[in-house]
């Protein structure tokens, strides 16, 4: 009993629950139970009239036209993450590369490190990047949300926000190649998961002209599931084919 006393349980839990996204799941299970066989609830008078007066439609706020402008306004106010805790971190590497790298959002360990992908993850990911004659200075590295979300899970419309801002960065990086690691990153950019995404160069359009994008494991998956590495081998291959 004394050492389940000083277990850290809800750190153990998110780390599980942040393992299951990564696998794909990402629905969660009601609290509270449900009667299948209740009839529902039929619409009242109010909800089945038709609006009276339409609300005039929010103009989208215009986005910086330079790419080191809208870089620095992914660190500022504006940004959908403005008023999360911690602090932004912003883009790494060279973009002249023409190798983007987007993950979904900064590790626990990335806050007190000031980058992304600092810890254990982030040492797999050192070692993936030397297998293809790579570091962290020859690539543009990139996180799908700058701040970690503070339930380490962003909410869909917040989501939705971040997914439109991550194709405007494309637009202005244009790159050549586009590794995507995680489900949240190639949702973002191919619209499929990774189970489904992986595998193949997939052309992805945008106001820059197209990039060939490559979907793989988050190297976060991968410590967590060790098999999967041989996967995430051949979409480095694939990856890198014909770049130079």
């Amino acid at each position: 009993m004394g050492a389940d006393q000083n277990h850290d349980w809800r750190a153990s839990i998110a780390s599980a629950l942040e393992w299951w996204r990564d696998a794909g799941v990402d629905c969660e299970i009601d609290d509270l139970p449900r009667d299948w066989l209740a009839r529902a609830a039929a619409p009242s008078v109010a909800e089945r009239l038709p609006a009276q007066v339409a609300e005039a439609p929010v103009a989208a706020p215009s986005l910086p036209a330079t790419l080191e402008e809208f870089a620095a306004w992914r660190l500022g106010p504006a940004a959908p993450e403005a008023g999360w805790p911690g602090q932004a971190l912003g883009t790494q590497g060279e973009v002249a590369s023409g190798l983007m790298i987007v993950v979904d959002m900064p590790d626990r360990e990335d806050d007190p490190a000031g980058q992304l992908l600092s810890g254990s993850a982030g040492a797999l990911f050192d070692r993936m990047l030397a297998a293809i004659g790579r570091d962290r200075q020859s690539i543009y590295l990139v996180a799908l949300a700058v701040k970690r979300p503070p339930a380490g899970r962003v909410g869909e419309d917040v989501g939705q926000k971040l997914e439109a801002l991550l194709r405007h960065h494309l637009s202005l990086a244009r790159p050549k190649r586009v590794l995507a690691l995680g489900n949240a990153a190639s949702r973002a950019i191919t619209g499929p998961d990774v189970a489904h995404a992986r595998g193949s160069l997939r052309q992805v359009n945008h106001d820059g002209g197209t990039s060939e994008v490559v979907a793989s494991f988050h190297p976060r998956f991968l410590l967590e599931k060790p098999v999967a590495k041989a996967d995430a081998w051949k979409d480095l291959r694939v990856l890198m084919g014909g770049i130079e």
